[in-house]
């Protein structure tokens, strides 16, 4: 009678014996941060800039890391794409708050300066 060990696929359930563990993809956990650092610069003024580069960052990684999961999806972790997808969400966000943000204060910097002759501040 034969041992649940002595099995050649014991070793890696569900896995064939000649395939390795499949790992995380690269730059999964950097993406992550990029999206929620996006979303928490992008509501401060100019700082918003910031939140533009790292949302754009993010996003672009983003793009790069689903084309290798999906160049060969069994070598990696269903979950490390799970925290792609979230940090291309969390960036999508946040670029778009950061965009509305930068624009709403430079046209109140705009109109700001429009004013200044009618209050008398600019000659």
């Amino acid at each position: 009678m034969e041992k649940p060990s002595d099995h050649p696929s014991s070793a890696h359930p569900g896995n064939y014996p000649d395939q390795p563990a499949p790992q995380n993809l690269p730059n999964a956990n950097i993406i992550l941060i990029l999206g929620i650092l996006s979303i928490f610069l992008c509501w401060w003024h100019f700082v918003s800039v910031a939140g533009i580069v790292l949302g754009i960052v993010a996003l672009l990684m983003a793009r790069k890391e689903t084309a290798l999961y999906h160049s060969d999806p069994a070598r990696y972790t269903m979950s490390s794409l799970n925290n792609v997808k979230t940090g291309r969400i969390c960036a999508m966000i946040g670029l778009t708050i950061a965009i509305i943000v930068f624009v709403f204060v430079i046209l109140l910097i705009i109109g700001v300066l429009a004013t200044l002759p009618f209050w008398g501040m600019i000659h």
